[in-house]
């Protein structure tokens, strides 16, 4: 038997179940200590990312984001959205005066949001609580703040590959701009399954949004060169990528 078909997996990574000494510390911790900067979180956004040198490749994000100003966001990216969730990346979200200000090729490492809007694919998780015509009204409206924003994400844990680990060098994600760049029913169905959402629905609400001029620096990794190598390298295009995400997600 190798070390790693022996070693405990809790949560989805190597080690051993919380000690009562670590339950008890931490329990202490979160009634003295603040966490401002977590506390400022205010918003769970749910979507898919595509690795730049592979776009073949596809996992879900789930985005807890808060404000630095109103030209800058910054996300904390998770597998899931359960309390044993993964932390696999960091996004940053910034206004298009910002990012005009970028040289040029600072600009091809960030991408749109326009597709994931107005496709439905990017949502928003309601509470189990509120009234979801209340919740898709202030659904649409966050939408509407974040389809010009130009987002940076690097993931540091590549769970699709089953990595129990954040092994490797980070790597720099896309977000897909057309809906035949990967198994777009299969997996958003899944997800929409997982979360009583609706893309199609979602699509429909949101056709009034005012779609942005994208500048042509911006979702680098979609040019017919990029999309053909990926192919090559592949033999194919992305057929095992909605199984390894519902693969992830049934775990």
């Amino acid at each position: 038997m190798s070390n790693e078909e022996s070693q405990n997996i809790v949560n989805g990574a190597p080690g051993e179940l919380l000690s009562t000494k670590s339950k008890v510390l931490e329990t202490g911790a979160a009634t003295v200590q603040d966490f401002r900067p977590v506390k400022a979180i205010c918003a769970h956004l749910n979507a898919f990312h595509a690795y730049a040198s592979d776009p073949g490749r596809c996992v879900e994000a789930n985005h807890y984001c808060s404000h630095l100003n109103e030209d800058v966001r910054q996300c904390l990216i998770y597998d899931t959205p359960l309390p044993n969730a993964r932390l696999i990346g960091v996004e940053y979200m910034i206004s298009p005066t910002l990012y005009e200000t970028l040289d040029t090729e600072e600009r091809k490492l960030w991408h749109s949001h326009a597709y994931e809007v107005k496709s439905g694919m990017l949502i928003m998780p309601a509470p189990s609580m509120v009234p979801n015509a209340v919740w898709e009204t202030a659904e649409t409206k966050e939408m509407e703040d974040v389809i010009p924003l130009y987002g940076k994400t690097y993931h540091l844990w590549q769970v699709d590959k089953g990595h129990k680990l954040p092994l490797g060098p980070p790597q720099l994600m896309m977000s897909f701009t057309a809906k035949d760049q990967f198994q777009f029913e299969e997996t958003v169905g899944d997800r929409d399954q997982r979360f009583g959402t609706d893309h199609k629905h979602k699509k429909e609400i949101r056709k009034d949004i005012k779609e942005p001029d994208i500048h042509p620096d911006a979702d680098s990794m979609w040019n017919e060169s990029s999309i053909e190598r990926s192919k090559e390298e592949r033999g194919g295009m992305d057929t095992d990528g909605a199984q390894i995400l519902k693969d992830v997600h049934s775990k």
